[in-house]
């Protein structure tokens, strides 16, 4: 495995002997020719990160900085060597990857507090990689519908950013509550996920609160406490009209008769 473009075009990369599947090098390559030049200047996260493929290329095309998270041990020490050996630099979390999901967006705000600073990475990115084990989790799970159905993701990218996925062609995608499709390709045995995180919506905000209502109080709904609002909304209305009806009386345009549009 080698790294495809950029300042370390060129150089091959260490990769353990055990529990990694490289992404290969055409796959790599697709996905950078869809992000394009959105990699330069990107902050990016690499989970499950192997031996640092992704975010070691992304680095390499110009990318700001990269945080890669890595749960097995010989694997994020591959990565170390793999930075060094491009003289490239880069934050190397050996860490599980939902545990660090906790942790960077404050979900477990007391595990936070209690975490070494090193793991306190509370930042956005503006690209996120994902190549889990095709395998499923030691409790029967999907990565990948763990991936796509776990909250905090979604918080750690920016507003434009990307997440791109690596999942097996026949495994069935969960329904996305979270994320946008923005682009979905098959490579032989490897299927490319790029999703874009929905908005989270904010509560709608209440009415203004009229003549000393005050909020839970059953007068405010009142029909007869809101007699005094109507009256004078009616009031203003009649005004409006004997002023339009009568020329010499109208008041110039830029006077406002009234704060409520009617």
């Amino acid at each position: 495995m080698r790294v495809i473009a950029g300042s370390a075009g060129g150089i091959r990369l260490a990769v353990p002997k055990r529990g990694v599947r490289p992404t290969m090098d055409r796959v790599k390559a697709a996905i950078f020719s869809s992000l394009g030049d959105a990699v330069i200047g990107a902050r990016v996260l690499d989970l499950f990160a192997g031996s640092g493929g992704l975010g070691i290329e992304a680095l390499s095309r110009g990318a700001s900085s990269a945080v890669f998270v890595e749960n097995d041990r010989q694997s994020a020490e591959a990565i170390d060597a793999n930075l060094a050996k491009t003289k490239l630099n880069g934050r190397v979390r050996h860490q599980d990857v939902f545990d660090f999901l906790r942790y960077a967006c404050g979900v477990d705000a007391g595990r936070l507090a209690q975490a070494h600073p090193q793991q306190q990475i509370i930042e956005k990115f503006t690209i996120i990689f994902a190549d889990p084990p095709y395998e499923k989790t030691g409790a029967g799970e999907s990565f990948t519908e763990k991936l796509l159905t776990n909250e905090a993701l979604p918080q750690l990218l920016e507003t434009d950013g990307i997440f791109v996925l690596e999942k097996r062609p026949d495994e069935v995608l969960p329904e996305m509550k979270l994320w946008h499709m923005v682009r979905r390709k098959r490579y032989g045995a490897t299927e490319v996920l790029l999703v874009s995180a929905v908005p989270r919506s904010l509560p709608a905000e209440a009415p203004p609160l009229r003549h000393g209502a005050k909020a839970g109080n059953p007068q405010s709904s009142d029909p007869f406490y809101l007699q005094p609002a109507l009256a004078d909304r009616t009031l203003v209305l009649s005004a409006r009209i004997f002023f339009e009806n009568d020329s010499s009386r109208r008041l110039p345009r830029k006077i406002r008769t009234t704060p409520w549009d009617l």
